[in-house]
């Protein structure tokens, strides 16, 4: 399938999945990984939406947490992962969702060099300097995450529930 022709149909079919979502209003569960490694993180941009997110995804039917985070790094960005940690369960009502994701971190991994179509582009933002078009959830959480590494200021608290 040619590139603009498969974005268009990855856009088209999101679409059509809101829809869902607005008529239907499922519970939907999914997991997001922070991916860092010296004082950057991995984020992606996908070919339905606009913006950078971080790698991951809805968990499969008789998936654990931690399967579906590691299935999803390496589909989106054929990364393999070592140890994980839980940051937290957060919730989106954004968009006509009840969307709930376990967000993980990991810095032991390694990458194989490419990503999977619905994928546009792969890249490491340094944490003081992600993109503008990052959701506001997204960048606090990597923000909280990149502190408690540092260990420079305790005050600062690590929300593990809540909203995105």
């Amino acid at each position: 399938m040619n590139g603009v022709v498969g974005h268009k149909l990855f856009r088209l079919a999101y679409r059509l999945y809101g829809v869902y979502l607005w008529i239907a209003r499922p519970l939907t569960m999914g997991v997001r990984i922070i991916l860092m490694r010296e004082g950057e993180v991995l984020l992606i941009r996908q070919t339905y939406l606009d913006g950078w997110f971080m790698p991951g995804g809805g968990i499969q039917k008789g998936e654990t947490l931690d399967q579906a985070v590691r299935r999803e790094a390496s589909e989106e960005v054929q990364a393999e992962l070592g140890s994980l940690e839980l940051i937290g369960v957060f919730s989106s009502f954004d968009e006509s969702k009840n969307d709930h994701t376990a967000l993980f971190a990991s810095n032991e991994f390694t990458l194989g060099g490419g990503h999977d179509r619905e994928v546009a582009e792969i890249r490491f933002f340094p944490v003081d300097a992600l993109p503008p078009d990052l959701k506001p959830g997204y960048r606090l959480r990597i923000s909280e995450y990149a502190h408690s590494l540092s260990g420079q200021d305790p005050a600062i608290v690590v929300k593990r529930f809540g909203e995105w």
